[in-house]
This record gives C-alpha cells, sequence and structure tokens, in this order.
C-alpha cells in the first residue's frame, strides 16, 4: 500500500528517504545498528521502559553512531513519526472505534451465540477457532480477548469440555488474524513501510492464516488439553454475571454484514486492480474509491453506526459515548507504531538499511525465511509483536526494490509470522493468558506459547508454499 497516494503531503519525506545515501562507513552503520536494536532490547527487557520510550531513545542513539548530527536524527525521526501516523494511524483509530462498536451493541455476543448454539461437542473446538478468528478480523489482540473470555469460560462450563479445548482454538483465532491479516497494527505499519499492497495482502494473510488457525487451534488443543489439565475459573458463573446485557442486539446478519464490509471492499479493489490495471473506467475508479482502506474503514464505521448501533437501540448520545471510549485504549499502540516509523525512517535515511539489506542479500538464503527470523528475534527478545514487525520491516525496507505486489505481501506476512513466535515472560499477553485461566507459568508455556509457535511456522510454510505459485 504506497500511502504517499493517499496522503500526498507525505510524498516528499518518502521521496528524500529513498535517495537517502550513507553516512559512514559499512561497519559504522552495522555498529550502529547493533547499539540501536540492543538499547531497545535492554530498555523494554530489563528496565520495562515503554515501548514508545525505547524506541525513541533507540532510533536517537543509532542516528548519532551512524554519524548524523543531532538535528539531522531528531528530524529523521520525527520525518518517520509523522508519516507512519499519518498513514497507519488513521486505519488504527478507525479499526478501534469499529471493534468498540461491535462489542458495545452486542453483535460480538450475537455472532458467538449464534454459531454456539447449532455446534456439537465434536465440533464446538472448530467452531470457537472460527469465532476467534471472526472476532479478531476487526479488533486488536487485547480486545478481543478480554470480550471472549466469558465465551471461553461459559462454553467450557456449559459443554463439560476441557478448558484447554474451547481456550486454544480461540486464541489461535485471535492471534492468527493479529500477526497476519490487515488492519491490525502490526501487518498494517509493514505494509506501509514495505510498500505492499493492501488488498493482495489481506488475500494471502487470510489464505495464510486458515492453516495455522486449524494447526495451532483446534488440532493442537487435543494434546493442550493432556498437558494442561486445569479446572474451568470459577468465574461468569451464570450469563447474569459476564455484566450488564443488551435489550437489543443487531441480528446474526447485520453483524456479519458490518465486519466483512471493509473486508470485501478491499479485497474488490485488489481484484480489480490486477483484472484491469491502469483503468479509467467509472466502475474501476468508484471500486478504487471505496476500496482505499481509509474509505472502507470508515464506511464500515458508518453502516456500523446503522446495523450495530440502530440494531442495539442506541441513540446519539450512546453512539458518542462508544466512539469515544474507543480512542483513549490505543494511544498507547499509536505512539509505538509511530515510535516505530521513525526508527524505521532513521535506518533508511543514514543508509544503515542498505547495508544489512545488502548483508542479508549475499547471505544466499530465501529473503522470505531471513524476513522471518529477523522478526522472530526481534520478538523474542522484546516480546512486542509489533515492535518486533515494524523493526524488522524497517531493516527489510531496501530489500522490496523490484519486488513485485506478490512477494512484496508475502515479505509482510513472513515478518508477520516470525512477530508472534515464542511468546513468553515478556510478552504482556502471556500474562493475561495465564491470569485469566488460572494457569501456572509452565502450563501457559506448554498451552499458549506452544500455539504461538504454531502459528508462527505454518504461517511461514504457508507464506513459502504460495510464493511458489506466484
Amino acid at each position: 500500500m504506497d500511502l504517499s497516494g493517499l496522503f500526498p503531503l507525505l510524498a516528499p519525506a518518502a521521496n528524500a528517504a529513498a535517495d537517502a545515501a550513507p553516512v559512514a562507513p559499512p561497519w559504522q552503520l552495522a555498529t550502529a545498528a547493533v547499539i540501536g536494536i540492543a538499547i531497545i532490547v535492554v530498555l523494554i527487557t530489563w528496565l520495562k521502559v515503554h515501548p514508545f520510550l525505547a524506541l525513541m531513545i533507540g532510533g536517537i542513539a543509532t542516528g548519532l553512531a551512524a554519524g548524523f548530527d543531532a538535528v539531522q536524527t531528531v528530524g529523521s525521526f520525527t520525518a518517520g513519526f509523522g508519516t507512519t501516523m499519518g498513514g497507519v494511524g488513521i486505519l488504527i483509530a478507525l479499526g478501534a472505534i469499529f471493534g468498540k462498536l461491535l462489542a458495545d451493541s452486542g453483535g460480538a455476543d450475537r455472532i458467538v451465540d449464534t454459531l454456539v448454539a447449532r455446534a456439537t461437542p465434536r465440533s464446538l473446538p472448530w467452531v470457537m477457532g472460527f469465532i476467534g478468528a471472526i472476532i479478531g478480523l476487526p479488533m486488536f489482540f487485547e480486545v478481543g480477548l478480554v470480550l471472549l473470555v466469558p465465551v471461553i469460560i461459559l462454553v467450557a462450563r456449559r459443554s463439560g469440555l476441557p478448558l484447554m479445548k474451547i481456550a486454544i482454538p480461540t486464541l489461535a483465532g485471535l492471534s492468527a488474524m493479529h500477526g497476519l491479516v490487515p488492519p491490525h497494527p502490526g501487518p498494517l505499519a509493514a505494509i506501509d513501510i514495505l510498500g505492499a499492497n493492501l488488498g493482495v495482502t489481506l488475500a494471502f494473510g487470510v489464505l495464510v492464516a486458515i492453516p495455522a488457525v486449524i494447526i495451532a487451534g483446534p488440532l493442537f488443543s487435543n494434546l493442550a488439553a493432556r498437558w494442561v489439565r486445569v479446572p474451568v475459573p470459577d468465574l461468569f458463573v451464570t450469563a447474569e454475571d459476564e455484566g450488564e446485557q443488551q435489550t437489543r442486539r443487531p441480528s446474526f446478519a447485520a453483524t456479519l454484514t458490518s465486519i466483512l464490509l471493509p473486508v470485501v471492499l478491499m479485497l474488490l479493489r485488489a481484484v480489480a486492480d490486477i483484472v484491469a490495471p491502469g483503468s479509467t473506467d467509472p466502475v474501476k475508479l468508484v471500486i478504487d474509491f471505496l476500496g482505499t482502506p481509509v474509505i472502507a474503514l470508515l464506511l464500515a464505521v458508518i453502516v456500523g453506526f446503522f446495523l450495530l448501533g440502530r440494531g442495539a437501540g442506541f441513540g446519539r448520545a450512546e453512539l458518542a459515548k462508544s466512539v469515544g471510549s474507543s480512542l483513549g485504549p490505543i494511544a498507547g499502540i499509536l505512539l509505538i507504531v509511530g515510535a516505530g516509523g521513525g526508527f524505521k525512517q532513521v535506518l533508511v535515511d543514514t543508509g544503515i538499511g542498505d547495508v544489512i539489506a545488502n548483508l542479508i542479500a549475499e547471505s544466499g538464503l530465501s529473503i522470505l525465511f531471513l524476513a522471518w527470523l529477523v522478526a522472530v528475534v526481534i520478538r523474542v527478545a522484546t516480546g512486542s509483536a509489533t515492535v518486533a514487525t515494524i523493526t524488522a520491516a524497517g531493516i527489510l525496507q531496501p530489500l522490496t526494490e523490484g519486488l513485485d505486489p506478490a512477494m512484496t505481501a508475502l515479505l509482510v506476512l513472513a515478518i508477520g509470522s516470525g512477530s508472534v513466535f515464542l511468546s513468553h515472560v515478556n510478552d504482556a499477553g502471556f500474562w493475561l493468558i495465564k491470569e485469566y485461566f488460572g494457569l501456572s507459568i509452565p502450563q501457559t508455556l506448554k498451552s499458549w506459547t506452544v500455539l504461538e509457535c504454531l502459528i508462527s511456522i505454518t504461517g511461514l510454510l504457508g507464506v513459502l508454499a504460495v510464493s511458489v505459485f506466484v
């Protein structure tokens, strides 16, 4: 996705970055990159500094170590921050508004209730994996997790199935969508940095996510249920214990339509670009406009006001409250994504990205495997999938020159797959899972951590398989 076309004021900064030449010898630039990444890792993992500050400090240290003066370093970082926020930030905000509306209206509950009511005990893990993926499509992982934890616990209790048989498939659906499918922050940021086509990435992302969800979800849940035998937490004993219940909820069809609308619009644009590239036909122009990510998500929010909000009996005050309450929780995510863009810009402007790209290119290994490996190293070190995605994309950005749209999209997905590898004690998600389901640390490692590794490896294999045919 070339955001400079959507935001013309950002084009000069992007062009200037593209013309950047190395400012120091390769050994100094490589050393600066190591110093910067090491500072980020130490600040996040040891000193527990917020990733926004860690990325900012690491980016400035990298620029200075590479030979930039203070003014150049700060200018490069702030330009990258602004470019990223101007493109990805708008999409993240719209996604957060829609996700909150989906939760507040009871639309998510409607989907869950409809699907679970028609499932047998044998098919229930597969249904829960599907629910996790559907709910995870427009929502951030943490939002989807908080929403679905009561459902997981209630379904496990009422079905009599082991907790892991229900929890693992649902978590697999949520996590796979978070790492592989836009409009989640990590994939969106990588699409922006690498200049990938959002529609193509979305189509490939869904294709790669399906086997990842199946293997890490329903199939692995059979092993997880034997490895981790825990009682269902003594929470949400009745439906009323979930909190205030909606007296009215939108229909299943209305909710599903709202969720799939932006996905369909963006996919239609991708198909139209493939079938009729460069066409000035009015229909093609309309599809291009409606399939633009900002417009597609904005339409989803507007349609959601009617299908979800009105379906739940919301008035203007309730809709305004839902929108207002959706933006505060994503402030940290926006700052992390913006700071990641700033760090990336320092790598590009100093020429560090070119030096690293040349070293990687000379290794002779598959660019897709290397992209996955770089993201894995950063993910394991920092515990953040978003930081891993943004940093890896920044490092690999110079390698995208000459790549066709399909390979660039697969590069995004390889990075996304690596970004979810080996969640452990430095990952906030690890502790969320542990506390919600009453697990010990070894039990969390044997369930959640293995699940994340399976998604990561399956995602890589899926990316490599698709690359054979494109």
